[in-house]
């Protein structure tokens, strides 16, 4: 009997897993690291390739799958292959393609899962009950329209209201912006906390705010490819 558990990467620095002791059964680690920490699919190119390669010192089998995010569930992309085998150390090219019925208006998020898994049973270990731990790396896909021009500090854009104690913070541009989930109002100790780390083109989140007299709001905005910067201060409007 063979058992297999998921060990999720949400890109550097963010994998979050913790394995239980599993007495004497061993456990291996099989990985999948594709050569980016996001996909851009540009429109006037109607597609995107990633290098991913099989760090593991054996044959494994590589699972791509696309993923919506609860706001857009629209159908954009596929991929191909969705599953092929990957020789130990080598590398495989994974293609992200567009389909679209009509010309995107604004940037647009979806979430790609890249997994490795161990292709055929170790026979030095048969007849033994054996638990292996596959690693998947879970990367952010930004879909950028064509004509649309690069934007480094979409963060810029955005903007943000407080009335009472709710604080809101509008996208008005074409951009998806990134960021940490943390807030700090000032002047004082206020705080508050996104639902997500994203705020969508045109989107509006409202969140609870524990400081109803602050004028500024502190950020940690984050690059496209998902790197934090420096704190950014917004001034808030009343």
């Amino acid at each position: 009997m063979k058992l297999f558990f998921s060990v999720f990467r949400w890109g550097p620095g963010l994998c979050c897993a913790v394995l239980a002791a599993l007495g004497a059964t061993a456990a291996r680690a099989d990985g999948m690291v594709p050569d980016t920490s996001v996909v851009i699919v540009n429109e006037a190119d109607g597609e995107a390739s990633v290098s991913v390669t099989n760090t593991d010192n054996k044959l494994a089998l590589l699972h791509v799958t696309l993923e919506d995010i609860p706001e857009d569930k629209n159908t954009l992309l596929f991929v191909t292959p969705p599953l092929t085998r990957v020789e130990a150390s080598k590398s495989q090219l994974v293609r992200f393609i567009l389909q679209t019925g009509e010309p995107l208006k604004t940037q647009r998020l979806k979430r790609v899962i890249f997994e490795g898994m161990p292709a055929q049973r170790d026979p030095a270990k048969a007849g033994r009950a054996q638990v292996g731990v596959t690693v998947r790396q879970n990367l952010p896909v930004i879909i950028h329209p064509k004509g649309l021009a690069p934007n480094r500090t979409p963060w810029l854009g955005l903007t943000w209201t407080l009335k009472a104690d709710q604080l809101s913070v509008h996208n008005p541009t074409s951009y998806v912006v990134r960021m940490a989930q943390e807030l700090q109002l000032m002047p004082g100790n206020g705080a508050a906390m996104l639902p997500r780390t994203y705020v969508l083109p045109g989107e509006t989140l409202t969140v609870t705010a524990s400081s109803s007299g602050a004028t500024r709001v502190r950020l940690q905005p984050a690059t496209v490819y998902g790197f934090a910067v420096t704190a950014h201060d917004a001034p808030i409007t009343l």
